[in-house]
């Protein structure tokens, strides 16, 4: 725990000292620029993470059991630079315009009243790693963009980590790894999965088919980059 908080004090005290610089063209002032956002968010097209294919609507033509679904970009180019700083270099300052980046890819028309978001829980030795949970404050910057509430009803059970994993591997570790915190679900509302990357999908479809047990009928997948990794 001491070299935890020696980390994040040490960040806190650059993200003071030292100015941000945009991880796109090198402006300083913040760590993604208005243009080089507004670049990511011209080339946003919405991808089926399960086919790969670019879609016109939420729902894929090719995955009929794959609910609404909502990808911002390409684990790649940009957008993969900015996603990949965020993680592994701790620049929490990110979270809000990748937030607004995943804002973008979503419908204007999702009622905030009668929906939740759901961030995918980290494990606790990546949260130690980073100092911070990093789907957590993307979630909660998303929840103060759209109105819409978090709901942390997904949790837990295992600290199995996937990073390296096969897909087959993902899925049987993906269906001891989560534990739903609530026993009966309201059928009226739209509960929004969220999480950072999608690589196998393994994790987003176990906790997809926990809600649908617990008698969610309303879900959407929000995705905020693609890894191209099958």
């Amino acid at each position: 725990m001491p070299n935890i908080v020696k980390n994040t004090t040490i960040i806190s005290l650059l993200d003071l000292l030292a100015p941000h610089s945009c991880r796109g063209c090198g402006l300083i002032g913040n760590p993604l620029c208005d243009r080089c956002k507004n670049y990511i968010l011209k080339d946003q097209q919405n991808i089926c993470p399960n086919c790969k294919i670019h879609k016109l609507t939420a729902s894929c033509p090719n995955c009929p059991d794959l609910p609404p679904t909502f990808v911002s970009g390409e684990r790649s180019g940009l957008l993969g630079n900015i996603v990949h700083t965020y993680k592994y270099d701790s620049v929490r300052a990110l979270a809000k315009p990748l937030a607004e980046i995943m804002q973008h890819a979503l419908p204007a028309s999702i009622p905030a009243k009668t929906s939740c978001i759901i961030p995918l829980p980290t494990i606790t030795k990546h949260i130690r790693t980073r100092g911070f949970d990093h789907t957590l404050l993307l979630a909660k910057q998303l929840s103060k963009l759209t109105g819409i509430p978090i709901s942390q009803i997904i949790q837990r059970a295992k600290n199995t980590v996937q990073v390296g994993a096969d897909h087959k591997t993902r899925q049987i570790q993906a269906a001891e790894a989560y534990n739903l915190t609530a026993t009966q679900l309201d059928h009226n509302t739209t509960y929004i999965l969220f999480d950072d990357v999608w690589t196998t999908g393994a994790s987003m479809l176990t906790c997809t088919k926990k809600l649908q047990q617990a008698g969610a009928k309303q879900i959407i997948i929000a995705i905020l980059s693609l890894s191209r990794i099958n």
